[in-house]
């Protein structure tokens, strides 16, 4: 285990962390539901049943298995109608300043999301943050869901990072995990679709903000 006294170089994610959209998932969830004759839910009862992988997840959500082509289905629906709320959602409390001023130290930071690349660069590209990266890197493959612990193993050695100095900040549980086995350490933000008793129980130090999240950096 790494300590947040060493580091020198943040992998934030995206979704749910640097973008506040909340609002556009549960209601491309919910656009999923209506397919699948299943009621419509709210952010508390996403937060409940959110998992990876996604497969096991919408299981549970829609009770009932889900085949392939369920699954194909599921993700189209998902994306379309996310990205028809992509325009409304804005960044969270704090960005892009707390950024700015943690690149002000000297210190560097990149992006790690499970969105769908060339999409995430225009994403941050727009909202002109994309400078602020020493590297971006979303998802190379059409159908999402997967763990991000691989994803974040090949973003830091296409920076030759060392995971002893490096800390994730993330919303979900699947940050926790990949930073436990990339071997960095981790920050958890209650911003997202994964409730604050959930995050408390890896362990990791968890926080409200963005801003909290670089005060817990500065202070060890």
């Amino acid at each position: 285990m790494t300590t947040l006294a060493g580091t020198r170089h943040i992998v934030w994610d995206w979704n749910g962390t640097l973008l506040d959209d909340n609002h556009a998932v549960v209601s491309a969830v919910n656009t999923v539901c209506a397919e699948f004759d299943r009621e419509h839910i709210d952010i508390d009862e996403w937060r409940a049943v959110f998992s990876r992988p996604l497969l096991q997840c919408y299981e549970r959500l829609l009770r009932r298995s889900l085949d392939e082509q369920d699954w194909a289905r599921i993700d189209v629906l998902y994306h379309d109608a996310y990205r028809e709320l992509l325009d409304s959602c804005g960044l969270a409390v704090g960005v892009p300043n707390a950024l700015q001023d943690w690149a002000k130290t000297g210190r560097s930071q990149s992006l790690l999301s499970m969105w769908f690349h060339d999409e995430l660069v225009d994403l941050v590209t727009a909202r002109g943050l994309f400078e602020l990266f020493a590297r971006v890197d979303g998802l190379r493959a059409e159908i999402g869901g997967g763990s991000k612990a691989e994803h974040l193993r090949r973003h830091l050695a296409a920076q030759e990072l060392e995971a002893r100095d490096v800390v994730l900040i993330g919303d979900v549980l699947d940050d926790a995990h990949a930073a436990e086995q990339a071997g960095t350490n981790c920050v958890l933000v209650t911003t997202g679709v994964t409730s604050r008793a959930a995050l408390e129980r890896t362990g990791r130090p968890v926080v409200d903000s963005i801003p909290e999240a670089l005060a817990l950096l500065a202070a060890a």
